[in-house]
């Protein structure tokens, strides 16, 4: 017994499949820009609060080359790979990346703020079919990253 076949259908699914695949692969790449920009940005976080974290147990007004190299590099002494694509110590100003504050009579609270000024994300797409993630060159400038700790008494 044979079959009836209808010819209208034939090569139906190899056209919608040509018309998604634009459409998933687009969708591909964001996510997958998105994961990393936000691993990224996390990876910068967690720098900032180690740095602030080793301040905080530091004289204040001092070993401030060793925080900037731990935000950037992960280690105070400055060696090795920076932690992040694009992530250098011009982003880690030397006079104004690491304040310390004093507040209070009875007890004096002292904190120290470190900041990571004008990260930028650089996207491995600049764009995916004409659109573009964020300037025209794939970049994501993030604001200020800081981190506020209270230095023991």
């Amino acid at each position: 017994m044979k079959r009836p076949t209808n010819h209208k259908q034939r090569g139906a699914a190899l056209v919608e499949l040509a018309l998604i695949t634009p459409l998933l692969l687009l969708l591909t790449f964001i996510t997958t820009e998105f994961g990393r920009a936000m691993y990224e940005y996390n990876l910068v976080v967690k720098s900032t609060r180690d740095a602030v974290r080793y301040l905080s147990v530091q004289t204040p007004g001092t070993h401030i080359t060793e925080a900037r190299n731990l935000m950037v590099f992960g280690n105070t002494a400055g060696t090795g790979t920076p932690l992040a694509r694009g992530l250098s110590l011009s982003n880690v100003p030397a006079d104004s990346c690491c304040t310390w504050q004093s507040a209070g009579a009875n007890p004096l609270i002292t904190t120290v703020t470190v900041r990571i000024s004008s990260y930028t994300f650089h996207s491995l797409f600049p764009s995916v079919m004409g659109l573009a993630f964020a300037d025209a060159n794939g970049n994501i400038v993030f604001s200020d990253i800081t981190a506020t700790m209270r230095a023991p008494s």
